[in-house]
């Protein structure tokens, strides 16, 4: 099977109090085993503290990122997800802190920028939408055998998208109110010029061409900020899936992966096999990602092949169905289902900020409930 890995965002948070903690550069500073390398450039600063897994700054100091390695197996995979997370919170600990994995704090907050030239450009030239942002995303990378085949399943699981949206939305809250939504953090996310799903390209040449015409306009600063909601990466030969919010618990993070890495194989064979992507205009996926990203699972999604509105779990035993073999051969399929089974019954990690915040009435103890849960 295709290897895969993942990037997870986590907040920073004070382990008495519940308030942010603007500690992420010198927890990365400090993480270093004297025999690593330490690195120091315009993305931030990043450290290998573990087998599998390296720790890094992200744009805000309340905040770091596990990134892992990659993996051929889901099993492997998950142990390194929950090491990294394990990880990433002892290190917090040293400095009285620990992680939570939320799409968005549920604080009014200012949060402090990571001190790095590139941030500072970036805050120079986008301003509000930059010193505002302090969320938290979950990447999933899954290797590709070359350019086109990556740009030919970037054209056939753009439909299947919005539903990882809706299984993963773990953010309701920002700068201290219930927003109504079930993921804003892919609202705010959408604020950058990039962000969003893309029409199909139809070939490598035709990406890097679209690519190229954005890098031109002197808006981007670099090829980094090609924020589609899934794309080539810059640094690996990968599919880089963007849209999903961090997930408090990690049985439900590996279960995304899984899902994401049999959209890619699945793609990859309808493409060898000659069939044509959905031709879906992006208007329509943007309608599709927005209710997903309002309601989640509990309400209406548009359904990917029908184009209409559908109750969720209709549409998300559709992508199921769709991957089903792909997940059958990788030996996937049981925990993939058995999770989106609870998933669908239990709610997602919005439901359950909701559940506490209407029990304890302070959004700190969220936080501290998600701290609680993200190692467990």
């Amino acid at each position: 099977m295709r290897s895969f890995g993942v990037e997870e965002e986590f907040l920073l948070v004070d382990a008495r109090t519940g308030a942010h903690a603007a500690i992420g550069e010198s927890l990365i500073a400090g993480s270093a085993p004297e025999e690593s390398t330490h690195v120091t450039g315009g993305l931030g600063s990043r450290s290998q503290v573990a087998p599998g897994n390296t720790l890094t700054t992200e744009v805000q100091r309340e905040q770091v990122e596990a990134v892992s390695a990659p993996f051929a197996g889901l099993a492997d995979l998950a142990a390194a997800l929950r090491d990294g997370r394990a990880e990433a919170d002892r290190q917090a600990r040293m400095f009285g802190a620990k992680i939570a994995a939320l799409g968005t704090s549920p604080l009014a907050t200012s949060p402090h920028l990571v001190r790095s030239p590139r941030y500072r450009a970036m805050e120079e030239r986008f301003g509000l939408p930059l010193r505002e942002q302090l969320m938290c995303g979950y990447h999933v990378h899954v290797s590709v055998d070359s350019e086109e085949e990556g740009v030919a399943v970037l054209d056939r699981i753009r439909i299947w998208l919005p539903i990882l949206i809706a299984l993963s939305a773990n953010s309701p809250f920002w700068q201290g109110q219930d927003t109504g939504y079930a993921s804003f953090r892919y609202q705010v996310w959408r604020r950058w010029p990039t962000a969003g799903p893309t029409e199909i390209f139809g070939s490598a040449q035709a990406y890097h061409e679209l690519v190229e015409m954005l890098l031109s306009c002197n808006v981007l600063l670099d090829g980094a900020m090609i924020y589609f909601d899934a794309r080539l990466s810059a640094t690996y030969p990968t599919v880089e899936i963007r849209v999903p919010d961090v997930c408090t618990d990690s049985t439900h993070a590996v279960a995304v992966a899984a899902i994401a890495r049999a959209l890619v194989e699945t793609a990859a064979r309808d493409w060898a096999a000659g069939k044509q992507p959905p031709a879906v205009p992006a208007e329509m996926l943007r309608l599709a990602s927005w209710r997903a990203s309002r309601f989640g699972i509990e309400d209406d999604l548009i359904h990917p092949e029908l184009n209409r509105p559908h109750p969720a779990e209709t549409c998300v035993k559709a992508l199921l169905d769709h991957i089903r073999p792909v997940l059958t051969e990788s030996g996937d399929r049981t925990l993939v289902e058995e999770t989106v089974r609870q998933i669908m019954a239990e709610g997602t990690g919005a439901r359950r900020q909701r559940t506490v915040m209407n029990s304890a009435g302070n959004f700190r103890r969220v936080l501290l409930d998600a701290a609680a849960h993200t190692t467990a």
